[in-house]
């Protein structure tokens, strides 16, 4: 599953929809057969919020990479990460007041070498896109060492109400965002 350079990023992000578990894989499956990764995206992620099994999530996200790769919205991510509903629910309780030109983001560690939970989580602001910041980490330009040696995606969807936000606050949120994931359990990088 790779996600392609011209990626459609979707003007909404995900929503909940409320509905009985049964009704969401009946619009999975309608998702499959239309190829609307969209569609399917919002399911998925609602599975996923709701506390669906891993196995569950892991095989529904490969099926809408087979069949609907170029409209998936890039605030789905690319493999099940089991604290993702922690995720949103800590980015949650920040809201910024003011309207500016910085990015909080999220980027997505691999540390299935050496940890019980394979994931980590990196915590930065820029004023580019979290995607243009996640490939210059990759690229090694002014780059965070955990980014650039087990950087795997951006998470963007717990941080899409912190995009756009002023700077001063933006170094703030950045910081207490950061504190606030360790303090649930989460191993944070980044977030100065």
């Amino acid at each position: 599953m790779r996600r392609s350079p011209g990626k459609v990023a979707a003007v909404r992000g995900p929503v909940r929809s409320g509905g009985p578990a049964a009704a969401l894989w009946g619009e999975f499956a309608a998702a499959l057969e239309a190829r609307d990764g969209l569609a399917g995206a919002q399911v998925v992620h609602e599975l996923w919020l709701r506390g669906e099994i891993g196995c569950n999530v892991e095989r529904a996200l490969q099926q809408l990479w087979d069949a609907a790769a170029p409209t998936i919205p890039e605030w789905l991510p690319m493999r099940h990460v089991q604290w993702l509903p922690l995720a949103y629910e800590v980015t949650a309780r920040f809201v910024p007041a003011q309207r500016g030109k910085s990015n909080i983001y999220l980027v997505l560690l691999d540390y299935s070498d050496s940890r019980g939970d394979p994931f980590g989580l990196y915590v930065g602001m820029s004023h580019y896109s979290p995607a243009q910041r996640f490939e210059q980490h990759k690229a090694g330009i002014r780059a965070a060492g955990s980014v650039l040696q087990r950087g795997l995606e951006v998470l963007t969807g717990p941080t899409l109400h912190l995009q756009g936000i002023a700077r001063s606050e933006a170094l703030r949120i950045e910081e207490e965002l950061a504190a606030a994931l360790r303090a649930e359990g989460l191993l944070v990088q980044g977030g100065h």
